[in-house]
């Protein structure tokens, strides 16, 4: 390896790690400050804007040594600063201990669907937009995720944190003004949609086979609440119509 190689691991691993590798030669202290401090502001100014009620829960001293674990530990697989969020997530992820609640992985990954959904390039399918939705194959929205987590994330905040798990499903989705929504499903209507997403089942199929999955004693009961809550879906934009 040539010498200018040998200084620029050298330089690339104190910029990652300044208090645990040492400067390198020839580079005056002052100067190296500035190296190290514009990568890390850069890297926590994307991850800010990305996770402000995760940062709010780690707080004010725990925070920044979590970033600094980030930067010098993750080996991210894309170039582009928008997939950062996206990077530091699975880094927290695959994280065998983390500097906070249970539930932390989960909230961070919650915030982050927003951004995952705002930046998602998907095209309109066509559809008949005032299909009858029993009859027909519901066509969801084309940026959507059918989230289900252990926790109630939707509900963490400064002022709020569960103490035991409890199971939640969210449908987000982008809708016709391009805006993030988030609905609260119950685990029957989460799996409903699941099976709509196939995009194989009509609306009253998908109802079926769920009543069938969970034993409802009263398909024909679970088939009309189906058809109100495919109707507010649609109202909603998660639901654009049905195939033509």
């Amino acid at each position: 390896m040539l010498a200018f190689q040998h200084f620029q691991q050298d330089f690339g691993r104190h910029v990652r790690d300044p208090r645990g590798t040492a400067r390198p030669a020839g580079v005056p202290a002052r100067r190296m400050a500035i190296y190290n401090e514009l990568p890390y502001n850069n890297l926590e100014g994307f991850l800010l804007a990305c996770f402000p009620i995760t940062r709010r829960i780690v707080g004010d001293r725990r925070w920044p040594r979590l970033v600094r674990a980030f930067f010098r530990e993750a080996r991210c697989r894309t170039p582009y600063f928008r997939e950062i969020p996206r990077e530091f997530l699975a880094w927290l992820q695959a994280a065998e201990r983390l500097p906070g609640p249970p539930w932390l992985a989960e909230l961070a990954h919650y915030e982050w669907v927003e951004l995952a959904l705002d930046v998602m390039d998907a095209d309109t399918p066509e559809c008949d937009a005032d299909g009858d939705l029993l009859d027909g194959i519901p066509v969801p929205a084309p940026v959507l995720m059918n989230l289900a987590y252990a926790w109630p994330v939707h509900r963490i905040g400064p002022d709020w944190r569960p103490r035991k798990p409890r199971a939640t499903h969210l449908l987000v989705f982008r809708d016709h003004g391009d805006e993030i929504r988030f609905v609260e499903l119950s685990a029957v209507s989460a799996r409903l949609m699941a099976l709509l997403q196939e995009g194989r089942h009509s609306g009253k199929s998908a109802c079926l086979a769920a009543a069938r999955e969970i034993n409802h004693a009263d398909p024909a009961t679970l088939l009309a609440h189906g058809k109100v809550l495919l109707e507010e879906l649609r109202a909603i934009g998660a639901i654009l119509g049905i195939r033509p």
